[in-house]
């Protein structure tokens, strides 16, 4: 039996931990195994890698090593808690994957946004999810009302205007594989239409996108 693997994408300040820990939750109590994870740093060497990227005493960071991090982070991850709970059957609720690296490192650093996906699929082995919950919002309104801020997040209105852009872009090429919401609908009009999606996807496996 193989699992099921969501993941929620956005700008900071979205409101995807919210979403997440929702559907997380309301899965387990229908009695399925629910491993509710983030990227980065939800490992023991991820927490160190977080550290170096989000501490503001960091400092500049070449944008290639820094996306190198975060492509550390992925591999791990997924090695130590992603494929072992897909393996089993549960279903992965993960708050960040891939697509925060090609819109934050690829569009919001101008990076080649070619070159960092052909590197994220050799360090996660072409895990893709079998949907993203895109919560869209203008960086004004999200990451903009953040007042202490981490290394990212203050990383500049142009920067995070760019990330956003990257994120709808990816969604755009794929629409089939993306759930696209306003991020300040009702939380719970949110919720409802992300249970409505899983939930037809744990009915129907054959709707599932090959990876």
């Amino acid at each position: 039996m193989s699992g099921l693997f969501v993941v929620f994408e956005g700008g900071d300040g979205v409101g995807k931990s919210t979403q997440a820990t929702l559907l997380a939750d309301r899965l387990r109590s229908s009695g399925r195994e629910v491993v509710r994870t983030f990227e980065p740093g939800d490992t023991a060497a991820g927490r160190q890698i977080r550290q170096i990227l989000l501490d503001p005493a960091t400092g500049d960071l070449d944008a290639r090593a820094e996306a190198l991090l975060y492509l550390a982070d992925k591999a791990h991850h997924l090695h130590e808690v992603v494929r072992p709970a897909l393996a089993r059957g549960a279903v992965v609720v993960c708050d960040r994957y891939v697509d925060s690296m090609l819109a934050y490192q690829g569009a919001g650093r101008v990076l080649d946004r070619g070159e960092l996906a052909g590197l994220a699929r050799w360090a996660t082995d072409g895990l893709r999810p079998d949907l993203t919950v895109l919560l869209d919002l203008e960086p004004a309104r999200g990451v903009g009302a953040i007042t202490a801020k981490d290394r990212l997040e203050a990383a500049g209105d142009d920067f995070h205007l760019r990330a956003r852009q990257g994120f709808l872009e990816l969604a755009e090429a794929e629409p089939e594989r993306y759930l696209v919401l306003p991020a300040r609908q009702p939380i719970e009009t949110i919720a409802a239409a992300v249970r409505d999606r899983v939930d037809a996807l744990l009915s129907d496996p054959r709707g599932r996108l090959d990876p």
